[in-house]
């Protein structure tokens, strides 16, 4: 089955998908100016007390969106690992967020909303835009200056259930059941600082509540799918190709790709600590088997033209490493074929072959005798590919990656 995401442009070609774009953003934009984000009043409003409209309307949409999202996960229609969910930079988010917001205060608009009202003709959105473009230049002249502050406190993919601890489906239910509380407590501040009645809900707010707590705790009942879940998911699909011998790259592939500058390689080595040490490849990252899922949140963030190759002594372990990355939509992954050992038979000398190979062994031990702890320091550990005949069949295609965006006042 194929999960959300849809690729668009597999769907309805180059430019059809961009006109699926223009859809939504004129869909978007209407929606903005609809519910009063073209006026600069009523959205500085919300800082006074006055006028509530802007946090309930955007606070209705993120836990709508935020149900419907998990809850598509929940049931497998969608792949959260998919969606952009932008790294944290703590301290520099910190002091982006104050800056945005005193820029709100000040002019009564957000990036966002500012090319709403600059759509429908307003002359204060102009000059928001005009400051927004100025200041993206003045930032883009400037941010080598303080580049070390703007690139620290990094946190990765870090979400509210890291930081309590938590299930994804128990967040989702207190954010709403809070969100929805929040907003009768608007009505009522809005009331007093406005002299007059709360105003009275809508008879469509009730039962959208409901809905939505139902929805939230159905979420929260059903969990969301673990690495063995997603990876049932897509068997279907990649059993076939692991099956296949397609995604088994020859030492001789790996080689090449080592020395191809316009390609970064990952050899990421899944065996215990002590074969590891013994002997592995130069550059090779140490993740040993049941610390792959934690590294894959990581490997996601990798350039475009990253390749990962998982390596064990044979195939056994690093095909169980392949399928948890496969699961958590990491891309480009392959597997080396025959493993470290097939490496050695391929690269070490014809004496140390012949000195140290070893007949009688189990599946997923080396295959020749060390003396000592050589790492890298081994001669095959970086064979010199001007001086090796690399006939292989290529099998390395890499894969589009999902690119970052932004959404809201972003």
């Amino acid at each position: 089955m194929t999960a959300f995401p849809l690729p668009l442009a597999d769907i309805f070609g180059h430019w059809g998908s961009y006109g699926v774009y223009a859809l939504i953003g004129v869909a978007f934009g209407m929606t903005l100016e609809s519910a009063g984000f073209g006026n600069s009043r009523l959205l500085a409003a919300q800082f006074y007390f006055k006028d509530m409209r802007v946090f309930k309307v955007m606070f209705t949409a993120i836990i709508v969106a935020m149900t419907l999202i998990f809850l598509s996960s929940s049931f497998g229609l969608l792949d959260y690992n998919l969606i952009w969910v932008p790294p944290t930079y703590l301290w520099p988010g910190i002091v982006g967020g104050l800056i945005m917001g005193v820029g709100f205060i000040i002019g009564g608009f957000c990036p966002g909303t500012s090319l709403v009202g600059f759509a429908t003709g307003k002359l204060d959105a102009l000059f928001f835009v005009m400051g927004v473009l100025f200041g993206i230049y003045i930032f883009g002249e400037t941010v080598s200056q303080y580049a070390v502050f703007f690139n620290s406190s990094y946190m990765g993919r870090f979400t509210l259930p890291e930081l309590f601890g938590v299930s994804y489906g128990v967040v989702v239910f207190v954010i709403v059941v809070a969100a929805l509380s929040i907003f009768l407590l608007a009505e009522k501040v809005e009331a007093l600082v406005n002299n007059r009645p709360v105003a009275e809900l809508p008879g469509w707010a009730r039962p959208a509540a409901g809905t939505l707590i139902v929805l939230a705790a159905i979420v929260m009942i059903v969990g969301q799918p673990d690495n063995g879940d997603r990876w049932q998911a897509i068997a279907a699909e990649s059993q076939p190709r692991l099956d296949g011998r397609e995604v088994q790259i020859a030492p001789a592939e790996l080689l090449k790709l080592m020395n191809d500058q316009k390609i970064k390689v990952i050899p990421l080595d899944v065996r215990a600590e002590k074969y590891y040490n013994q002997f592995h490849l130069q550059g090779a990252v140490h993740v040993p088997l049941d610390e792959v899922l934690a590294k894959a949140e990581d490997l996601q963030f990798e350039l475009a033209n990253t390749v990962i190759v998982t390596i064990s002594n044979d195939e056994l372990e690093a095909t169980e490493a392949w399928k948890v990355l496969k699961a958590e939509s990491v891309p480009n992954v392959y597997i080396l074929e025959g493993g470290i050992n097939k490496w050695l038979d391929t690269y070490a000398s014809d004496r140390f072959r012949k000195e140290n190979k070893i007949h009688l062994r189990e599946l997923e031990q080396l295959a020749y005798r060390f003396d000592a702890a050589t790492g890298a320091r081994h001669q095959a550990a970086e064979p010199n590919p001007d001086l090796l005949d690399l006939a292989y069949t290529p099998k390395v295609i890499l894969e589009l990656k999902r690119a970052p965006v932004s959404g809201g006042c972003g």
